[in-house]
């Protein structure tokens, strides 16, 4: 793939994100100017009206009382421009037009009109023709005064009033908004934007669902530039998170099928439920949204991720990984650009309600042999620049000990749990510099780590403040296993559900679950008999041989008549509870590290099957969240029942012999 490619497919996006951005920031006086995306001709030709090339872009920024205009062709003199708040209906308002030319229309907001989403529609007579969806941000409108050594300033409002305290940084400085909402910052511009750390019970406009949280710079380190943000308050004491980890969008293995069919049509009804119950829900993903690998030879690079992205019908915040680098370019810094060009920072800090959400890039991306047109070995580190440390402690030093923080980034912080012959799970810390993180955190009461990468669940506890959670897959098994004449099935290597993260917040409190696609949330185990797993080339992979399937199958591949059943509980933490009884009579429940079996004939037997070598990458790995209990007869009925850390009761009445079979429960 050549950089023509590259410079279209990247860079073009780019290009229209940049128009977006600039002209959010074109406030002139009171009045503003929409152009940018055009939604083409917009004709009612039932009714006679026929208004051509309105142009609306994602989001407005203008003063209270101020004027917009409106680029669009057809509009006559007595015509009137109907907003309705899609929040609430009741809130409407036709306005007379000031200026009607032949190829825009200027009109005034009144005072009454607050931030949000608006219908917009022309009415002329007894006709009406409706032209689309404005977003309106009202700002301060106030020109902040220079001052020596400042490069950047602004004013960051709600409804044209300046709020106080709201952190600003542009990656590397830190400072708060003073009691009219002004803030400074001696910035060099390395990163090339400035960013708000969105207070709790407010929100910024989404373009699409992209939180628009973040401003670029354009001029040079020692240009002054104003940028200015407009918040909408809201209450989001109360809120539910989606943790989304690795996507790997990227037009293979039916993973757009599989994507749209599957994880949209169930996180999209997750978040119905919770707006229907007046419950604000966010998403962040965990990294990997895009592949690397295909970004060129498939052109399927981040600016495509997005277009999948805003099918999800709720805010989405990013968290970058190893596979969201730019192949061609050698080096983190410049194989970051792409990212930063499309989606937007690589690190930075939010607030939901009470919690403080803090987004890192723990990858340090070396990416050997990379250049233009020749993607290199895409290699790397997990590690958190000396920077970003930096720049955590800064933002951390805003944020009040009491405050329970949630950090996301792609990375996990410790590695796969292993565990003793007597059942203590051993954990150890495996990112570069995991250590000077976990010092970083000292002293807040409550910080929980969401990660990623690993295509795995599993928990670690780093001290009593301090709980890792690394999620599972959206992508379960890059896809794979629910590929078209594969398995039928979405399994990550742990055997988990492909799935994600619901996080429950409520003030302070915190309750999480991990999320089956396809399942409803009470989905929390599997359980196994093992006396009906016997993984044989014959049955699962006829096309390969016993000697090759065995080496994948660990003890599997050996007939199993002991009566054992073998659970996995993805979700499980040391807090949960296994409890198996068989006629009443309680079993001895034995943790267990050791392969899931069902991904094996998912993954392995399957790309056998084919006469494929199996990525080592994705094949089946040990996990700690096994459960063994040895049953008395090989078909009595055992009565399961796993407890959550919140008290939560999965139960199975697990009827023996249980079949294994490619869609079991």
């Amino acid at each position: 793939m050549n950089q023509k490619l590259k410079t279209s497919t990247i860079g073009g996006y780019f290009l229209v994100k940049l128009i977006f951005a600039m002209l959010a920031v074109l406030v002139v006086s009171i009045s503003v100017t929409f152009a940018g995306c055009s939604d083409g001709s917009v004709t009612n030709t039932e009714a006679g009206l026929h208004i051509t090339n309105v142009s609306i872009p994602a989001s407005i920024e203008v003063t209270v009382g101020g004027d917009i205009t409106l680029e669009a062709n057809g509009f006559e003199t007595g015509d009137l421009v109907k907003l309705t708040s899609q929040t609430d209906e009741t809130q409407t308002f036709s306005l007379e037009l000031k200026t009607v030319a032949d190829t825009y229309i200027i009109f005034t907001l009144p005072d009454e009109v607050t931030s949000g989403k608006y219908s917009l529609s022309v009415i002329r007579g007894e006709e009406s023709m409706a032209l689309g969806v404005l977003n309106i941000s009202l700002v301060a409108g106030i020109t902040v005064p220079d001052v020596d050594g400042m490069t950047v300033k602004g004013v960051v409002s709600c409804e044209g009033e300046g709020i106080s305290g709201v952190v600003v940084s542009d990656g590397y400085e830190v400072t708060t908004t003073n009691e009219k909402g002004i803030y400074y910052l001696a910035s060099e511009k390395k990163q090339g934007y400035v960013f708000i750390s969105v207070p709790g019970n407010y929100e910024v406009a989404n373009s699409e669902n992209e939180p628009q949280f973040f401003k670029r710079l354009t001029g040079g380190a020692s240009t002054v530039e104003q940028a200015d943000f407009a918040l909408t308050q809201v209450d989001n004491s109360k809120h539910v998170l989606l943790t989304l980890a690795d996507l790997h969008l990227a037009d293979r293995n039916d993973d757009l099928s599989q994507f749209s069919s599957g994880f949209l049509n169930d996180v999209n009804a997750l978040i119905a439920e919770a707006k229907n119950q007046g419950t604000k829900i966010y998403g962040l993903t965990l990294g990997d949204m895009s592949w690397d690998q295909y970004w060129y030879a498939n052109s399927f690079a981040l600016p495509e991720y997005l277009i999948w992205m805003h099918k999800i019908d709720c805010t989405v915040f990013n968290v970058t990984g190893n596979h969201d680098n730019d192949p061609y370019s050698a080096g983190d810094w410049l194989a970051e650009q792409a990212y930063k060009r499309v989606i937007g920072p690589t690190y930075y800090s939010f607030n939901l309600g009470n919690i403080h959400y803090i987004v890192l890039d723990d990858i340090v991306y070396i990416n050997t042999g990379g250049a233009d047109g020749v993607i290199g070995s895409r290699n790397y580190n997990g590690a958190i620049t000396a920077a970003q440390i930096a720049w955590l402690k800064k933002d951390l030093a805003t944020v009040a000990k009491s405050t329970p923080i949630v950090v996301a980034m792609h990375i996990p912080l410790n590695g796969n749990p292993s565990i003793l012959s007597n059942g203590t799970q051993i954990d150890e810390i495996t990112l570069d510099n995991g250590s000077e993180f976990v010092a970083c955190l000292d002293g807040y009461a409550t910080v929980h780590v969401l990660s990623g990468h690993t295509h795995i669940n599993y928990t670690v506890q780093n001290s009593s403040s301090i709980m890792e959670h690394n999620t599972a897959a959206v992508c379960a098994t890059w896809w794979w296993t629910g590929k078209s004449g594969y398995a039928g099935n979405q399994i990550c290597k742990d055997g988990s559900p492909g799935g994600y993260g619901v996080w429950s917040m409520n003030g302070t409190d915190m309750q999480w679950y991990y999320k089956s696609i396809g399942y409803d949330k009470t989905y929390q185990f599997r359980s196994y008999d093992l006396n009906k797993i016997y993984i044989t080339a014959a049955t699962y992979a006829p096309n390969s041989t016993d000697a090759a399937l065995a080496e994948y199958a660990g003890t599997y591949a050996t007939s199993n008549q002991n009566n054992e059943v073998l659970i996995n509980v993805w979700g499980y933490d040391t807090s949960w509870k296994i409890d198996v009884t068989e006629e009443g009579k309680a079993l001895t429940v034995t943790r267990v590290s050791d392969l899931d079996p069902l991904h094996i004939i998912s993954y392995e037997a399957k790309r056998l099957n084919v006469g494929a070598v199996p990525t080592s990458s994705f094949v089946t790995c040990q996990t700690a969240h096994l459960f063994k209990v040895k049953a008395s007869s090989a078909s009595s009925t055992l009565i399961i029942k796993v407890t959550d850390r919140f008290g939560t009761v999965y139960s199975e009445t697990m009827t023996r012999p249980k079949d294994f079979t490619y869609l079991m429960k």
